[in-house]
């Protein structure tokens, strides 16, 4: 799939370096020499046809515009989004690939974009699954000392600035349970997963499925503080009202399936999803709004439940398409 990514992308920057994010470039402004040194994961792609032919001399012309040019001159087009990579470096990839295909697949030019990716988060700062954190405590904050978490995702925002950005996203779910502090400041359109989520389920004109109520959506994900956080004030506030899995419920049966996927137990994985799901159906929810990265692609599509659950990601790429488009449109 990444090899499929790469090579379809007709003019967009990839970059993936852990370590760059600890450089003091965040704080203050790099001189261009110092910058050549770091970035020497740039790829600029251009159409795939000519990839086979022409990937060494591509890449040396790279490395000549990054040894004279500052990040801020990456990209200059008006409609380049900006993507902030999560926890997950394939739920990234997997944002990807759907921007590429969803916006090329009636033989337009794909958007510009430039991605950071920073898998360090993932392994320095948060807690495993089975920790107490996310079994038994219920109200606990998440993580407590998210500091660095956020110090980190705000130098990568900065970064993607000053390449040429004029929108951010972040296609993590975990991620957003610091969106109001990583975008804190941010002079640039920053789409939220659970603004977009909202929006497409209110232009959906749901009836609620019990008389005398309001449309009802589940939301499912590995954290009860994080879901009850911005997934229940961005659908409330477009009038929907939301149904969470009890404790019980996410310490048998969640987190069990969690469990079960690592483990690389697909079918027990798939078994208890499918009973999470009619948890919250029978309790007459319209749709069940899956809000994990690692919860996506265990139903099968012709898995009858498959089609009562969604992506909130895609509703987060059909909005950054919508906004490039949008932009595009002005500037032709």
């Amino acid at each position: 799939m990444f090899y499929r990514i790469m090579t379809t992308i007709s003019f967009h920057t990839v970059l993936n370096f852990p370590a760059f994010l600890n450089k003091p470039w965040c704080r203050t402004r790099s001189n261009p020499s110092s910058t050549a040194v770091q970035l020497s994961s740039i790829f600029i792609q251009t159409d795939e046809t000519r990839i086979p032919a022409d990937s060494k001399k591509i890449m040396g012309s790279v490395a000549a515009v990054v040894r004279c040019q500052a990040p801020n001159s990456l990209l200059t087009q008006e409609n380049t989004v900006g993507i902030l990579g999560g926890v997950s470096v394939f739920s990234t990839l997997i944002f990807l690939e759907k921007l590429v295909w969803w916006s090329s697949r009636h033989g337009e030019d794909c958007i510009p974009f430039v991605v950071c990716s920073d898998p360090t988060i993932n392994r320095e700062f948060l807690p495993p699954i089975s920790s107490p954190f996310f079994l038994k405590e219920k109200n606990a904050q998440f993580p407590l000392n998210h500091g660095p978490i956020v110090e980190k995702l705000r130098c990568k925002r900065a970064f993607l600035e000053q390449s040429g950005a004029r929108c951010i996203v972040m296609p993590c779910h975990l991620s957003h349970a610091w969106h109001s502090e990583v975008s804190e400041g941010c002079p640039l359109p920053f789409l939220h997963v659970g603004e977009c989520v909202a929006r497409e389920l209110k232009a959906a004109k749901l009836r609620p499925l019990e008389a005398g109520s309001n449309v009802r959506i589940g939301v499912l994900g590995i954290d009860e503080s994080l879901m009850a956080g911005f997934y229940r004030e961005k659908l409330e506030s477009q009038g929907l009202e939301v149904v969470l899995p009890d404790m019980a419920t996410m310490e048998h049966i969640v987190i069990p399936a969690i469990e079960a996927l690592r483990r690389k137990d697909m079918e027990g994985a798939r078994n208890l999803m499918r009973i999470a799901v009619n948890v919250l159906l029978v309790k007459a929810v319209n749709v069940v709004v899956l809000a994990s990265d690692e919860m996506q692609g265990l139903l099968s599509r012709d898995d009858p439940l498959s089609k009562k659950c969604i992506n909130p990601m895609d509703a987060l790429a059909r909005s950054t398409l919508r906004w490039a488009k949008s932009i595009q449109n002005l500037h032709t």
